[in-house]
């Protein structure tokens, strides 16, 4: 396309800094605006020296002003600019020219990412994990140069008309030098990983949990953490465990489920820890769908480290709670009537004896019926060969009618009774709904059954009813390791919210013991547990005894044993507590950095609504708190916040019909020709651009932000043919008409909206 002449350009359309048609660095000539972000809009534009298309990255002139915003637009250029790999939008150029800072990159004709789902609902599983294969190879790239992306989303990775994946917009990312210590940068709240949720040090392994929440919504067509504000979604990244995607598609296979989920485990140190790990399992993934080869490390009171109430959690998992208790009770109810007679479990050599033996599946099997060596599983019946007329099928079924009918007979004694003295009252259990009414309020919940099964699947349900696991572990070589052995409440009992419930547990037949640490600093408690195999959770606690960063207690305790790779945690003072906390100014600052810091000091964010307010510095930013900076208030006070939308703005729709050039406007026009249709605001946006030979065209546009703006029709005529005659020899010549270029350009008016 070659450079328009001083017409042509006279008559581009103005927007912010740059014009549709000039040459910005003696070589892009801008053809016309293709996005827009926060601090910069996109442009395509033609590379006269190479012939090629390019994108161009424009700072917003609002912002070129800033010296804080040109020093992050420039880091970003000087991050990205070193950055050449097929899985990466690629940056050609970086310029500055009259005061206009700008990035030339590769364009990418295609659709992102966001779009694509959007467009076919949900991905297969197997072109889900092949996007995924290709972002991960193109953010290890940029790892690899230490350049941390930190807004890995949908809307940032483009998919080529070639079916190329690329990502794009490195709008936010540094260079993770060893100096680095923290970064307030936050990316899209739904993608975000916890530790920038809370405003604190991100790595390469927040990317990982980026990819992984992407990876989620391409297998799913959704989210996992949706909120009706930016808050909400945050605090849910903080605090709850991501659902299984095949929750809401079951054929997912369980490879895939699993990557999703070490990808986003709240601590960065349970994720991935490179993305190159990322890309070996996706890549397996699709070789064996259905095996189980990714290496989970053992989750453990991640719930007990955030900054949440038990109510707040028992809340949280009430619906699955309630789920899981039914299953539960439907499952021991019949377990109660399958299982057959076992054995009691025989005296260790040690002298120690079990109050109750665990139902797991090894210790089972191995106690029943190793006098007479019979075998017997649920529901099949096996012949031992000593006694030929024993029928377990037959004994079962009398025993399940014995029972039933003897239920059914003290239930009408029992109904019988309490109708005579009247205390049982008739009607649609009232009474009933009454108790758990009354448990419900008092914050009880009922012990579930956790003997004879795994301490960490335990732990997690126990921490998801509010109640406080302690462990304590016994050698045996009866039992696995891991084993819960005992339990000090009995199944059914209902307890108070945290509750501390002790778990005895089988450490195996060759426990490790566990080394003391408490009164040690953290990074020396920390180091001499994991030298020993075991895996360390931190939790915090005030304490006017012990030195802030040093170890309070453990669990489990110095001196017992546990399996390598079992869990102990420790609880690490944060010094004397103070009974009031002073208020922070978090006017003029991201709703994000405002939920961190109150959250940092043990507040909590009320309501957030977004308001328009005059000051437009104020624009996407904090611009009122409930209580006044440096007042003091209790610890959890809630503070409302108010966001700026900026000033309040006018906007505009344009409805009608757009009839073709009048005779007014060009006598020459006739109907039936190709004209090129184009409609333009003032400020530079462009709602139509159509080639057309019907008229009228109907159009109806609504959020206009300018007033007026222009229909420009662009069409070709032919002229006609002028005949002239030689005075002096009467000859006549005749000349043919030529094809001519017209242009008529319509001013419109837009009307305003209410």
């Amino acid at each position: 396309m070659a450079s328009q002449d001083p017409a042509d350009f006279e008559r581009s359309i103005v927007i912010g800094m740059i014009k549709i048609g000039m040459i910005i660095g003696a070589r892009y000539e801008i053809l016309e605006k293709i996005g827009t972000g926060g601090m910069s809009d996109v442009y395509k534009a033609r590379d006269s020296k190479l012939s090629r298309f390019v994108a161009i990255k424009v700072l917003k002139q609002e912002f070129a002003e800033n010296a804080n915003f040109v020093a992050k637009f420039r880091v970003e250029a000087q991050a990205a600019a070193g950055l050449m790999h097929p899985n990466i939008v690629n940056v050609y150029d970086v310029e500055e020219e009259n005061d206009a800072h700008y990035i030339v990159m590769e364009l990418v004709e295609g659709i992102t990412l966001k779009k694509y789902i959007e467009k076919k609902a949900r991905l297969s599983v197997k072109e889900a994990i092949s996007i995924a294969i290709q972002v991960s190879m193109g953010i290890e790239a940029a790892h690899n140069n230490h350049i941390i992306h930190r807004d890995i989303k949908p809307q940032n990775i483009i998919i080529s008309k070639e079916g190329k994946v690329k990502v794009t917009d490195f709008g936010i990312a540094k260079a993770a030098t060893s100096n680095t210590i923290t970064s307030n940068v936050m990316g899209s709240v739904h993608y975000t990983s916890p530790e920038q949720a809370r405003g604190g040090y991100s790595d390469e392994k927040s990317d990982i949990y980026s990819l992984g929440i992407t990876l989620f919504e391409m297998l799913t067509g959704r989210v996992p953490f949706n909120g009706d504000t930016t808050v909400a979604i945050a605090i849910k990244h903080i605090q709850e465990p991501i659902p299984s995607p095949r929750d809401y598609i079951p054929e997912i296979p369980v490879s895939v489920e699993q990557i999703v989920f070490k990808c986003c485990q709240k601590s960065p140190d349970r994720r991935y820890q490179s993305v190159a790990e990322l890309a070996a399992d996706l890549k397996q993934s699709l070789i064996s769908p259905d095996e189980e080869f990714v290496k989970l490390v053992n989750p453990d009171e991640e719930a007990s480290t955030r900054m949440i109430t038990d109510r707040d959690m028992v809340q949280i998992k009430k619906q699955s709670d309630r789920r899981d208790s039914m299953d539960e009770a439907l499952r021991l109810k019949k377990d109660a009537v399958r299982r057959p007679k076992r054995q009691e479990p025989e005296e260790e050599d040690d002298g120690e004896d079990y109050d109750e033996e665990p139902y797991g599946e090894e210790a089972y099997e191995e106690e029943m019926y190793e006098e007479d060596d019979a075998e017997e599983d649920y529901g099949d019946e096996v012949e031992n060969g000593e006694d030929e007329d024993y029928d377990p099928k037959l004994e079962r079924i009398t025993t399940v009618l014995a029972v039933a009918a003897a239920l059914v007979i003290g239930c009408i004694v029992l109904f019988l009774v309490g109708k005579t003295m009247g205390i049982l009252p008739l009607g649609n259990g009232e009474n009933r709904g009454e108790e758990a009414q009354a448990a419900e309020e008092t914050g009880q919940v009922e012990m579930p059954k956790v003997v004879g099964r795994q301490l960490e699947e335990v732990r997690q349900e126990l921490l998801g009813l509010g109640l406080s696991p302690e462990v304590e572990y016994q050698e045996t070589d009866k039992y696995e390791a891991g084993l819960v052995l005992r339990c000090n409440i009995d199944i059914g009992a209902m307890v108070d919210g945290k509750t501390e419930i002790l778990l005895t547990v089988s450490a195996g037949a060759s426990g490790i013991e566990v080394p003391d640490v408490v009164g040690a600093s953290t990074a020396e408690g920390v180091s001499n547990l994991e030298q020993k195999g075991f895996v360390v959770n931190r939790t915090e606690s005030y304490d006017n005894d012990v030195p802030k960063g040093n170890i309070i207690s453990q669990n489990p305790s110095a001196g017992s044993k546990a399996p390598s790779g079992s869990t102990v945690t420790i609880q690490v003072s944060q010094g004397p507590e103070d009974s009031k906390v002073r208020v922070p100014d978090v006017i003029g600052v991201p709703e994000m950095d405002a939920m961190a810091a109150l959250t940092e000091l043990g507040l909590t964010v009320g309501s957030v609504t977004e308001v328009n307010n005059d000051d437009a510095a104020l624009a996407g930013l904090v611009c009122y708190q409930s209580y006044s900076v440096n007042t003091y208030v209790d610890k959890g006070t809630a503070i409302d916040l108010r966001v700026s939308l900026g000033p309040k703005q006018t906007t505009y729709s344009f409805s009608g019909s757009i009839e073709p050039p009048s005779a007014e406007e060009d006598p020459d026009y006739r109907d039936g020709l190709n004209v090129v249709v184009s409609i333009v605001t003032a400020d530079g946006v462009s709602l139509l651009n159509t080639n057309t030979a019907s008229f009228p065209i109907s159009v109806n546009y609504t959020g206009i932000q300018a007033a007026s703006g222009t229909v420009t029709f662009t069409y070709k005529v032919k002229t006609d043919a002028v005949v002239d005659t030689n005075p002096d020899t009467g000859e006549t010549i005749t000349t043919e008409g030529a094809e001519v270029e017209k242009t008529v350009v319509r001013e419109l008016q837009f009307t305003p909206e209410a």
